[in-house]
């Protein structure tokens, strides 16, 4: 089946305490998006990647990407306000030859040559899946005042990671009944799910772990320094 890859890359590093797009930070000497795109480039997902990129910061982008992987024909879409709308501009680019797409965050430098061959098969056979872990701790639902609400099974929990991987109709519909309900969602197979349709989950590793704070970030950089992934 014909499989297109779409990295979104389209957030600051507000959090990180940056005044650049996240995906840019330096892990290990090497900005994060690049060492993501090295794991789906041993997959053979490079070709025509379609990559998000946060609006004025294309030829930021563009630098990089020739440094790292001259000869690739990456494709380079601005985002919007949120991932979700980032996202159904970069669905937007594929080709109608395309039948499977990858969608994988940036910020998630290790994740593994086996979930992302597992994702593939399982959203061609079920046609929407998403990488996730089981839940390891105890997860509590909070209300009011910081007060315990809740304490949900954690047999039943899981931590959503990405790549989430999808038939192209299925996602592409999954956005515009989103839309048309209003909808905004913080992952893709939450839109799927919500729209009726199955999405199987495959598991992941704890190592695929997105940065978002310094601390992730100095956790990603021992990462490296160890050759853990």
């Amino acid at each position: 089946m014909n499989v297109r890859l779409v990295v979104a890359a389209a957030g600051m590093g507000l959090r990180l305490g940056l005044e650049q797009p996240k995906a840019l930070a330096l892990c290990g000497g090497k900005p994060l998006l690049i060492r993501t795109l090295a794991r789906f480039d041993a997959a053979g997902l490079l070709s025509r990647a379609v990559i998000t990129v946060p609006p004025g910061a294309e030829s930021a982008f563009e630098a990089i990407l020739h440094n790292s992987f001259a000869g690739n024909d990456f494709v380079l879409v601005t985002g919007g306000k949120e991932r979700q709308e980032s996202v159904e501009r970069a669905l937007d680019q594929l080709d109608q030859s395309d039948e499977i797409v990858v969608i994988h965050d940036a910020a998630r430098p290790f994740v593994s040559h086996e979930s992302i061959t597992d994702s593939i098969e399982a959203a061609a056979e079920y046609g929407a899946a998403t990488v996730a872990i089981p839940c390891a701790d105890t997860i509590l639902a909070g209300g009011a005042d910081d007060m315990l609400e809740d304490t949900p099974d954690r047999r039943r929990l899981w931590a959503c990671q990405t790549p989430q991987t999808f038939r192209v109709e299925v996602i592409k519909q999954a956005h515009r009944y989103a839309r048309s309900q209003g909808f905004a969602g913080t992952d893709d197979a939450t839109l799927v799910r919500r729209m009726g349709a199955a999405v199987k989950l495959v598991r992941g590793t704890p190592l695929n772990f997105k940065v978002t704070t310094p601390d992730d970030l100095a956790l990603a950089e021992a990462v490296v320094t160890k050759g853990l992934a």
